[in-house]
């Protein structure tokens, strides 16, 4: 039998509807990040720069572009005869067929997976947050508390706690409380939902819980747990960790990176972020073109300005247009004379010329206001912006629109557009 000390599971199957339109054809761990990256790059990067080379990718929502990057994990030294990276997607048994129906429940449909490698102990991870962490440095602590249980937690303001997983500890960090997302929290120390299980403690968990509908960690493994008296820590974390599940966090987390001093370097030698990027031309930038503040991937092309921007590769941006504050993902065309502000733009979007995006109030969505807010204008991908027509905050767009989609030519704040066939 395989014998390794820590496998890490990572949970990447997640829909990440509060992401909208971006995540309409593609899963939140494939989401673009700063530029040249995605965001399951990050828990990965993580894993290979700890020392953890085998990895279970557990897929399930529109997995085709996160399977296409993660590949057979050769950015990140994980292509490994023995363990490397594995794509674990629901699959079809003998006696049923199900899907992930919560995240423990997705350790537990994998349990086999876990057996062929013996650990000695399970790391488990997601694969939407924004992180730099050693995980040997997690491993050492649990070894040194004799822990069954070590939960990664970090201190969060006090009127965000209920939003978290909240653990209540003694002066030896032993976990005395936890509440899953409490209205009043007793303290502040948030769950980052970042788990290592010495493997029996988990195995027995996973077995005795497998006839709980949703099982999940928050709500039913670590509470079984914690009743049954095994030995929880909590480690804490002090480093920078962002949750970029909302259209409003996930714009802040691009936005930081091009800070004088970012909170989140990316620029670091010794914890390297790899990524699968693709093979592009140098950038080009005019000479009538004005850039300040801004990350500017390969392969695009700048005629115009862009201000306090986050491009990703292959994007043109035409003469006489402006851009401030906004992302724009991979392969986007920008046509001449517009002006975007504020706004988050998806893979291979085409804008025509003449067109303004972020104008007028911040009037909240009348489809989704806990989505689209913000004063963001979001685009999901390969949408197409006719010329001249006006587009105001708080908006989404999906799809090949047409200048007879616009009432006078304008999108006002707050209204979507969602072409037949696209969802939401």
């Amino acid at each position: 039998m395989i014998k390794k000390e820590m496998i890490a599971m990572l949970l990447a199957g997640g829909q990440g509807s509060r992401l909208g339109v971006l995540t309409a054809k593609v899963a939140k761990p494939a989401v673009a990040f700063g530029g040249k990256y995605r965001i399951i790059d990050f828990p990965l990067s993580n894993c290979i720069n700890s020392g953890v080379d085998t990895v279970g990718v557990l897929t399930q929502y529109q997995p085709l572009r996160l399977n296409t990057h993660i590949g057979i994990g050769i950015p990140w030294d994980l292509d490994r005869n023995v363990g490397g990276v594995t794509i674990l997607p629901p699959y079809e048994k003998s006696t049923s067929s199900e899907w992930y129906t919560g995240t423990a429940n997705a350790i537990y449909q994998n349990l086999d997976y876990m057996e062929t490698y013996n650990p000695d102990y399970v790391l488990i991870l997601s694969g939407d947050h924004i992180y730099k962490m050693d995980y040997e440095v997690m491993l050492d602590f649990h070894k040194a508390n004799k822990a069954d249980v070590t939960i990664a937690a970090m201190p969060v303001p006090m009127e965000e706690a209920s939003r978290f997983g909240i653990v209540v500890t003694d002066e030896e960090s032993r976990i005395r409380e936890f509440e899953e997302k409490p209205e009043k929290p007793s303290s502040n120390l948030a769950s980052m939902g970042i788990y290592i299980f010495s493997w029996p403690v988990l195995k027995d968990a996973l077995i005795r819980l497998s006839e709980q509908p949703n099982c999940d960690f928050g709500k039913h493994i670590i509470p079984y747990c914690h009743e049954n008296d095994k030995r929880m820590f909590a480690y804490e974390y002090n480093g920078y960790w962002k949750d970029v599940g909302t259209l409003s966090s996930y714009w802040e987390a691009n936005m930081e990176l091009i800070d004088i001093i970012p909170e989140f370097n990316l620029y670091e030698e010794f914890w390297k972020i790899y990524t699968n990027s693709a093979n592009l031309p140098p950038q080009y930038i005019s000479e009538q073109s004005v850039v300040d503040r801004c990350i500017i991937s390969n392969g695009s092309e700048i005629y115009g300005e862009v201000h306090n921007s986050v491009l990703g590769g292959g994007v043109t941006v035409g003469k006489g247009s402006v851009i401030k504050d906004s992302i724009l993902m991979r392969d986007v065309t920008v046509g001449d004379n517009c002006v975007i502000e504020k706004a988050i733009i998806a893979e291979g979007t085409v804008i025509g010329n003449d067109v303004v995006i972020g104008i007028g109030s911040e009037v909240p969505n009348k489809e989704k206001p806990g989505v689209y807010s913000g004063g963001l204008a979001t685009i999901g991908e390969n949408s197409k912006i006719p010329s001249g027509v006006q587009i105001g905050k708080n908006t989404a767009i999906s799809g090949v629109t047409s200048i007879e989609d616009y009432s006078d030519g304008v999108l006002a704040s707050g209204e979507t557009l969602i072409k037949a066939g696209d969802r939401i």
